[in-house]
């Protein structure tokens, strides 16, 4: 895992950017410090787009500092955990910075989840006030946590008000039936109501080490919903590692295009958190929608495009492609999912950006690994180390190192790394050792530094007791130009314990039998990879909430076709 030489201890420093060093220092700081820099350097530049209608960041950092005000005039403050449950607005990054600078935690919430999946945060968390808004999707599931959960109050912010001219005005007669009708009492907070103060106050001093900024819950390598205790310091870094990766960027002249949710860690730091780093005027969408992202990249012009690869991938098959302009695009960042190769090289050339894979998790802030963005870069690995972190690869079992080229478990350390799981110290022991975060992922790392995921543990495929990985199939099949989505995991069998089964969406106006596309992989995977079962799907094969694709709900649908009823 180490090179012989003593300048340089670590294999990927040699293979670094020109312009990158692995020793760079990484200060932490507040995370809101960085909106206080941006808004003096860069005040009347815009900062937001949203559906048409733009703020500066001076009018972002006045209003934070406004909502800061008025929230700790309701009470927040230190160890109080605020929760924001809202898609991608104005109103999110307000929110965020406001209820950091007041010294209380940030939750993140879904707002697709179900009302089991709030109540069990809710209470997980100590959620006692919520930012939300008026959609009624969102807003009824909150009347219920009102009455049926710990959860006080609300924040209520208007979709009406975000919204450029005559839209702010169309917007509840044309959309009445999903806008709720809220109560005025005083468990509902008006937004405007929230931020009528002049925004002075005295920010309580905020050690970047200890106290928790955010608790941003993931199923982690357990499955089991649980608060990633993200410090200020853990965030602060990561965002430094991340500016750091991209020294050629234009502070404060840049566009960043927001799809995946903010709510999310990978888009609260690449999209979010980056954007406030570096001055760039972020352009939101709500959510993803194919037509709409394709008609605001060729509209607006954003430069960075960070995303999941099934959003690449939609980009890529589209019939119409041509007719968008997509040559403002100067760097897509894909996480969230492997990339597959195919995709990646479909993408670039259809839009003439570099497109790197970058490896992270809730637990690491979250960013951990990414491809460099010259012609350095290698399809199929998630990259190098980001600056001041160590990546070992051990044996999941003993914690020794594995020998270079040979598979372990990815352990992670650095800044960025969790402090813990909220109220979950057993769990907290499982995965870190030492100071490494335990990942769960196998992976395997080349002479040259550069890192590659093979998959999860938990995802292995047991074949007669021997190891399966289903990205090592996914790969080979997403070289067949007729697929255009597919998913490999294990099912059972009676006498070899696990088979690989291939899950296979075909692109529109492709045909493809089960036998063409055994003989296609026969010399890309061994006999024992080759999927035993394959079941072609005409509909999209299911998406997870930032939009990747889900072995486990495949996995659901498979296992109530298996358990008949009585």
């Amino acid at each position: 895992m180490t090179s012989s030489t003593s300048s340089s201890p670590y294999i990927w420093e040699k293979n670094y950017p020109s312009k990158v060093s692995w020793h760079k220092e990484i200060p932490s700081v507040p995370i809101y410090t960085y909106l206080e820099v941006t808004r003096r350097k860069f005040g009347d530049r815009p900062a937001f787009d949203f559906m048409g209608k733009k703020w500066t960041w001076e009018q972002i950092g006045e209003m934070t500092d406004r909502m800061a005000k008025g929230l700790h005039d309701v009470g927040v403050e230190k160890g109080v955990k605020v929760g924001i449950c809202l898609p991608n607005t104005p109103y999110f990054l307000i929110a965020y910075y406001a209820i950091a600078k007041t010294g209380a935690t940030i939750v993140n919430y879904n707002p697709l989840y179900s009302e089991k999946e709030l109540m069990n945060q809710i209470e997980d968390s100590g959620t006692d006030l919520m930012i939300t808004c008026d959609i009624k999707m969102i807003y009824d599931k909150m009347a219920i946590m009102l009455e049926k959960t710990r959860l006080n109050q609300v924040v209520m912010c208007s979709f009406a008000n975000i919204l450029p001219f005559p839209k702010n005005l169309l917007f509840p007669i044309v959309k009445a039936k999903e806008v709720a009708a809220v109560p005025n009492d005083d468990r509902h907070i008006k937004f405007e109501k929230l931020l009528s103060n002049d925004g002075k106050f005295d920010w309580p001093a905020v050690d970047v080490h200890n106290d928790v900024a955010l608790l941003q819950y993931t199923g982690g390598t357990t499955g089991v919903p649980k608060g990633a205790m993200l410090t200020h310091a853990n965030l602060s870094s990561n965002v430094e590692q991340a500016t750091a990766w991209f020294p050629e960027a234009v502070h404060g002249q840049e566009k960043m295009l927001g799809v995946i949710p903010f709510f999310h860690v990978f888009a609260m730091t690449c999209v979010m958190n980056f954007s406030v780093k570096c001055g760039f005027e972020i352009i939101a969408l709500p959510k993803f929608e194919l037509v709409p992202t394709l008609e605001t990249i060729s509209k607006k012009k954003p430069h960075y495009f960070p995303a999941v690869p099934a959003i690449y991938t939609a980009i890529n098959n589209i019939s119409d492609l041509s007719k968008y302009d997509l040559t403002s695009l100067k760097y897509c960042i894909s996480g969230g999912a492997p990339l597959p190769v195919e995709v990646k090289k479909r993408f670039e050339a259809v839009s003439g950006c570099v497109l790197v894979e970058g490896y992270g998790l809730t637990e690491s802030s979250p960013i951990a690994c990414i491809n460099p963005t010259d012609n350095t870069t290698k399809s199929g690995s998630i990259g190098l180390p980001i600056p001041g972190t160590i990546v070992e690869l051990q044996n999941p079992e003993t914690g020794e190192l594995v020998a270079q080229g040979e598979r372990g478990e990815v352990c992670i350390k650095g800044p960025q790394v969790m402090k813990g799981y909220w109220n979950r110290p057993e769990e907290t022991a499982h995965v870190m050792r030492g100071d490494f975060l335990r990942t769960g992922d196998i992976a395997y790392m080349d002479a040259e530094g550069f890192f590659y995921i093979v998959d999860r543990i938990k995802d292995l495929i047991l074949v007669n007791g021997y190891n399966v990985y289903p990205r090592i199939i996914e790969e080979a099949i997403y070289l067949h130009p007729a697929v255009e989505e597919c998913i490999v995991a294990g099912v059972p069998d009676e006498q070899r314990g696990e088979v690989p089964k291939a899950w296979v969406k075909l692109k529109a106006g492709q045909s493809l039998t089960i036998d063409s596309l055994k003989e296609f992989l026969k010399d890309k995977i061994s006999p024992i990879e080759m999927p035993r079962k394959v079941e072609f799907r005409e509909k999209p094969l299911p998406k997870t909430m930032i939009g990747k694709l889900s072995r486990k709900d495949i996995l659901v649908e498979e296992k109530e076709k298996i358990v008949e009823p009585a």
